[in-house]
């Protein structure tokens, strides 16, 4: 494998600060599937995107965990298309990327900020409190007092949505082994967790964390794609009408490495026609991988 320069780039920043490290590596059609996840093994950021031609759409994206591929992931896309606009090879404008979750829109918004499209939801199973009780060491008890359930949620990945009573965030206890069991089992990347806001002097709607073990994720600070599902979550929720919806999550505060994730979705006829999932990002380096 030849000399690969990756970017390393901050997702979902707040004024430059913070956000989910991804890396990100364009022209990378030479590389074969066995060489893109040796390096993002040693990349070793929780995602890292391959970036390569397409017949039919703009780009062709790939995303590598630490232990395999998987479908989607919407923290290295706005780091990839951020990428690309910082160094002059695309301009402000509409794209498409194709991914294994489909061919997706990508608007690239003259301040920086990148707006990416997700699938419409698709609603999978609900769970017991009984069951991730044991997951996350908070008592079923406490998890029902928010009276929302637990549902397993996809807008790309499938991700378990958990809801807190306020106060119970940072005191989650992963158990990682049972929970990689869990969403092996039940075919789900990770378990994203939230608690709304009751504070009206700050802006964001929920405080999120996620964890996604069985893929080589102890914890990551921000998560698109899951940011997506969890609006939508809200949406199905909600006695609301049909309408355009804003939500702001912020995510990765218990790792010091606060971020901020902007979602809209869309509802027409009870159900969600568009989930935009919006964010800015910042390269903060480069390294070089190969020629060894």
């Amino acid at each position: 494998m030849l000399s690969i320069e990756v970017f390393l780039v901050d997702a979902f920043t707040v004024n430059s600060r913070g956000g989910n490290t991804a890396g990100v590596v364009w022209d990378a059609d030479p590389l074969s599937d066995d060489d893109k996840l040796a390096i993002a093994k040693k990349v070793g950021y929780s995602e890292t995107a391959f970036i390569c031609n397409d017949d039919v759409a703009d780009f062709n994206v790939s995303f590598y965990t630490v232990t395999e591929e998987v479908d989607f992931c919407g923290h290295a896309t706005v780091a990839a298309f951020s990428t690309l606009m910082q160094k002059g090879v695309i301009r402000p404008d509409r794209y498409q990327q194709r991914t294994k979750a489909g061919i997706l829109d990508v608007e690239v918004k003259e301040d920086g900020q990148i707006i990416m499209a997700q699938q419409c939801p698709r609603f999978l199973r609900t769970f017991d409190y009984d069951e991730i009780a044991p997951l996350i060491g908070i008592p079923a008890s406490v998890l029902s007092l928010t009276q929302l359930p637990v549902e397993s949620i996809s807008t790309g990945l499938p991700d378990i949505i958990v809801a807190l009573p306020n106060g119970y965030l940072d005191k989650i206890s992963i158990d990682e082994q049972k929970l990689s069991a869990f969403c092996l089992k039940h075919n789900c990347i990770g378990l994203h967790a939230f608690e709304l806001n009751d504070n009206k002097q700050v802006n964001f709607t929920a405080s999120c964390r996620n964890f996604a073990p069985a893929v080589g994720i102890t914890e990551e600070a921000a998560t698109g794609s899951a940011s997506g599902a969890l609006a939508s979550y809200l949406v199905k929720h909600s006695d609301i009408e049909d309408k355009s919806y804003d939500f702001i999550f912020e995510q990765g505060r218990a790792m010091g490495c606060r971020s901020e994730i902007a979602v809209n979705i869309e509802r027409k006829n009870d159900k969600i026609s568009r989930v935009l999932v919006c964010g800015f990002a910042n390269i903060k380096g480069t390294i070089l991988i190969g020629d060894e």
